[in-house]
Parts: structure tokens; sequence; C-alpha cells
């Protein structure tokens, strides 16, 4: 950011924001710990406290909204604009500007008119409903003013002004104007939100605007109605394990608990073939079982494993291939983000069922790149010594604490000790308390971890908000009843339906970030597959696999994108260099699918 007075004025809001949802993030922390305490220690409980907690969560969303926009969790689609000549990339950043202020606009606005719609007062917390309301007319208010004043530090004031003004005016003809209605508003929808992806805007801020310019269309959500729908879309309990698992993960890799997980991969598989290579894959493996997360999991190895991989002969962009790669096993094995996110979205999918499949599934992926691996591995990568038998046990020894973060998530949730967010909260603390008694985190680092991880969740947050409405359209123009009927035109054949879904979901993951395609995809396909007779579940952890390849695909490839950036190469290379190992994945996807579809017949 240049030094200017809009650069400073940028940074200082940005540092406060970080703060205050820091620690934001913290009190909501330690309410739900002292729920979980008073739960399973006094066996009672605090009147109101999981619909506090879900407040709160809204809160911290709101707050950390302005943050998104201009960061690089904005999960923009900012490969194909990169392409154009200079004159053709200012309009399309313009443009894109202009998106993430109609977005903001349609938030404020919308929240002003639901609060005056909306009565009565919460029956546990006592407090007016219209407060969650006043929640996102801030985060709409903020985002808005937050475009301009980048986009002024960015790129200039004309620019800024140019933007704001677009924004204004598409927001002005989406609330005025009235246009033939069609019969299917979500398609509409659709289509400018694409044209938005298009141009480089953050996806939620996309999809905001496509719900937004349907109205004129006959859309059945007006503003009040898009921002309520919103605002339920990230009110479920469950939702709060998210920035729970985002802070486990965060204070392992801040607290160097993580570089155990190296050493302990390392003594296990550095003899191989590929040793470097083989190693990574197990640390991400290690890594998996307590993150949840696998852009924290990416950022990690391109820090930590490409110079390690580059030192025994692997290009730059091979290394950073290997490290996106393996890093979507985060995702696979739990504890899954992506998982909680498909719970949330077809409701009646059971976490603890999600994750075990999707433990069994992370390892036949976790074996097909292991293949690929030593198949691909280079003359000069030559394999470590092998370690000792002693070696291991204090490679082992150094890790459990790490490795017990695993076994508190995985096996509190699977026999019911905790629920979900209980268990990502105690996970959490567990974290947190490792590295304090191993003096190996700081207060400071202790509070990076919590911004960190506090605009990470409003990232994902505004996401899911802003996938509710969208959403909500698709339902009402029945466009999970086309896709029925559309697939039953092949036959009530599930290996047909196993075959075109798994080629549209992974088309669908080169253009959309993998928590979108969760959201919109989970909806319509789980019931379809159902209808078929493949059990949901495994149908559910197929379709976050084939999104999850999408994180190793152009133009997305948010993966790719992370390590590329800390590692220094160009996106394009990258791409390249992960071939090999997406031919491994794909095949072992069709694997899984094939299962599926079989496991009803045995």
């Amino acid at each position: 950011m240049p030094e200017t007075p809009a650069g400073a004025l940028v940074q200082g809001a940005v540092r406060l924001l970080r703060r205050v949802a820091g620690l934001l993030l913290a009190a909501l922390l330690a309410l739900v710990l002292v729920s979980v305490v008073a739960r399973y220690l006094f066996a009672t409980s605090f009147l109101g406290a999981d619909e506090l907690a879900i407040w709160l969560h809204v809160a911290l969303i709101a707050l950390g909204a302005p943050l998104v926009s201009g960061s690089a969790l904005a999960m923009k689609l900012d490969s194909l604009t990169g392409r154009l000549p200079p004159a053709a990339r200012r309009v399309a950043d313009l443009l894109a500007d202009a998106v993430v202020v109609h977005a903001g606009l349609v938030l404020a606005f919308g929240s002003m008119a639901a609060i005056a719609l909306i009565g009565g007062t919460s029956p546990s917390l006592g407090l007016p409903e219209w407060v969650r309301y006043a929640f996102m007319l801030f985060a709409g208010g903020m985002t808005a003013v937050a475009a301009a004043v980048q986009a002024t530090a960015q790129r200039g004031a004309r620019h800024a002004l140019l933007a704001v003004a677009t924004g204004i005016a598409s927001y002005t003809a989406a609330s005025l104007l009235l246009a033939e209605p069609v019969g299917a508003p979500s398609l509409v929808a659709s289509l400018v939100a694409l044209a938005a992806l298009a141009i480089g805007a953050p996806t939620a801020h996309a999809l905001i605007l496509g719900a937004s310019l349907a109205i004129p269309f006959g859309s059945l959500l007006p503003e009040p109605a898009i921002v309520q729908n919103a605002v339920s879309g990230v009110s479920g309990f469950l939702l709060l394990a998210i920035p729970f698992f985002l802070l486990a993960g965060g204070f392992l890799t801040a607290g160097g608990l993580a570089h155990q997980f190296v050493r302990l991969a390392a003594a296990l598989v550095g003899h191989w073939r590929g040793g470097i290579a083989q190693t990574t894959l197990l640390t991400s493996v290690f890594f998996s079982g307590a993150s949840g997360s696998s852009i924290a999991n990416a950022a990690f190895g391109a820090k930590v494993m490409v110079p390690a991989l580059m030192a025994r002969g692997y290009s730059p962009p091979q290394a950073a291939a290997i490290v996106a790669a393996t890093s979507l096993l985060d995702n696979i094995i739990p504890p899954s983000i992506a998982f909680l996110m498909l719970a949330t979205a077809v409701t009646n999918l059971s976490v603890g069922s999600l994750m075990v499949c999707g433990f069994f599934a992370g390892l036949v992926l976790a074996a097909a790149l292991a293949i690929a691996l030593h198949l691909t591995a280079r003359d000069a990568a030559t394999p470590s010594a092998r370690a000792t038998g002693k070696q291991r046990l204090l490679a082992l020894r150094d890790a459990l604490p790490a490795l017990g973060l695993a076994c508190v998530v995985v096996l509190g949730i699977r026999f019911g000790v905790v629920t979900t967010t209980e268990a990502a909260a105690v996970a959490a603390l567990y974290a947190l308390v490792v590295c304090c008694a191993m003096r190996s985190i700081t207060p400071r680092g202790i509070l990076r971890v919590l911004e960190d991880a506090a605009v990470e969740t409003a990232a994902i947050g505004l996401l899911i908000a802003a996938s509710a409405p969208f959403t909500f359209l698709l339902a009402v123009d029945q466009v999970g009843d086309w896709a029925t009927q559309w697939l039953a035109g092949f036959g009530s054949n599930p290996v047909m339906f196993m075959l075109i879904s798994n080629l549209l979901l992974l088309l669908a993951g080169m253009a959309l970030d993998t928590g979108a395609g969760i959201l919109l995809f989970g909806p319509l396909l789980i019931p379809v597959a159902a209808a078929m007779g493949i059990d949901p579940v495994h149908y559910g952890v197929i379709l976050v696999i084939n999104l999850m390849i999408g994180g190793l695909t152009p133009p997305v490839g948010m993966l790719v994108f992370v390590s590329a950036g800390l590692t220094g190469v160009s996106a394009d290379s990258v791409f390249r260099a992960c071939n090999p190992l997406l031919l491994a994945l794909i095949a072992a996807t069709a694997l899984l699918a094939t299962g599926a579809v079989l496991w009803p017949l045995l």
C-alpha cells in the first residue's frame, strides 16, 4: 500500500477491525467453552448461551466483512482479467469494485428495511430481533466505504469515483426499474453472478449482485428478504465450528507443533523413493487431522516444505504443485470445514458420518498421491537414510501433543462425547494450552492467530450468507426438480448419474470456489443421488472431492495460487506441474465413485 493519506487510513482501519474481530472471536470461544464446562462438569447450562454465541458469530462475520473484498480471501477469479490488455483490465477492475459497492448497498439498505419490518424479541436473550440485522447494516455500509477507500489508495480518486458511481447506478436500477418477468429469475441471477466473477469480483459479492439484479425480473426475494436469508444462513450453531477449527490450525502452526509432523513424517517415509515429496504428503495427512483448512496447510507447506523440496532437486513449480495437491486432503480428512458447510447446506446429513467416510476417502486419495509421487520422483531427489527405530519413537513422542489434537476432535465427535462445535472449541483450547505449556507462542502470536482466524471466518461466513438467497432462488425456480428430470432423461442408472455429475462438478470446480460450489450444488445433487439409490453421505464426500480438485485447476485454483504466490513462481507453471497429481486424484475419485454406486448392492 503506498504511503498516502488514503493508504494510511486503510491500514489504520484494517488494524482496528482486525483487532476488534480477534477479540470478539476470543469472547466467542470463551462463551462456548464455559458452556461446555457447565454442561459436562456441573450438569447445568446457561440460558441463551447457544443463541448468544450465534449472534456473536453473525457480528464477527459482519465486523470482518469490510476486510474481505480487498484481501487474498476475496476468492476472486482474476486469472482471466490478468490476461487482458491494460485498458481492458482497468475497466474490469472498475466494474469489479462497482460490484462490491453494489453488494454493500444491498446489505446496508436491505438491513434497514428488514429492521423496520421485523419485530419481537429473542425468547432466551430478551434482545430485539432487529439487532442481528443491524450487524449486517454495519457490514454493508462499511463494505461500500472500504471499497471506495481501497480503490482510492490503490488506483486513484478518479477510478474510485467512477466505481462508486457505477455501483450506485446499478443498485438504483435494481431497486427502481421493472423489466419483463422471466420464468426463472434464478437464471438471471446466475448469469449476472458469472459475469461478475469473470471480471474479477469477489465471489460473495458477485452472488449478492446476482440476487439483487434478479429483482426486476420477477424474483421473489426483495432486498429485505435477501438480507433475511443471508442472516439465517449464518445463524446455525454448527457453523461456529469453522472459526474454532481455524483457530486450532493457527495455533498448531504458530506454536511450531506442525513442524513435529514434518519430523515424524520424514522418519516414517523419508527413505522412500521421492522421500521428501512423500514426507510432504504424510505431513499433510497429519496436518489434516488437526486443521480442516486446505489453505492453511498450503500456506504452511509453501513456507516450510517448498525449500526442502527444491533442495532435493524439484523445480520451484514442481515443489509448489506438490504442496498444493497434498493440501487438498485437509478438506477431506476430518475435521473438514468443507463437510461442515455441506452439512449446513443439506441439513439431513450427519457431520459425524461425513467425517468417518471422509477419513477413508482421504486415505485412498493419499495412497493415489503417494503412487504418483513415487512415479514422478526426480533423479536428484535422493531418499534420506532410513530412520532407526529409536529415531522414529523420538519423532512420535515429540509429535504426540499435535496428534492428540486430532484424537480430541475425531474421537469426541465419532463417539458422541461432544458436538462438532464443542469439539472444535475444545480443540482450539487444547492447541493453545499445549503451545503455552511448551512456551512456543507469545501473547502477540496468540493475538495474531485470533485476528487471522477472525478474518478467515468472516470470508467463509460472508460466502455462506451470500449463497443462502441464491440457493433460495434456485429452490423457488425448482432447479433441483429440473436437474432430476434432466438426469432422468439418461435413465435411472446410478452409474450414468455418477459419471455425469462428476464431470459437472469437476467443471464447476474450475470456475467456482469450493465453498460456493458446495452451497450451490449440494442441495441440488444430493437429493437426486439419494433418489438414484446412492448413499447421500457417500455422494456428499465425492461431491466435496470433485470440487476440491478444482483448487488445482485453472482458472480459480485457489490452492495453486496460494502455493505459487508464497513460492514466488507463476501460477501457470504450477498448474502444468500439477497434471500428474491431478490424474492420480481423478483416478482415485473414480474408484471412490464406483464404490459409492456398488455399496447399496453389497
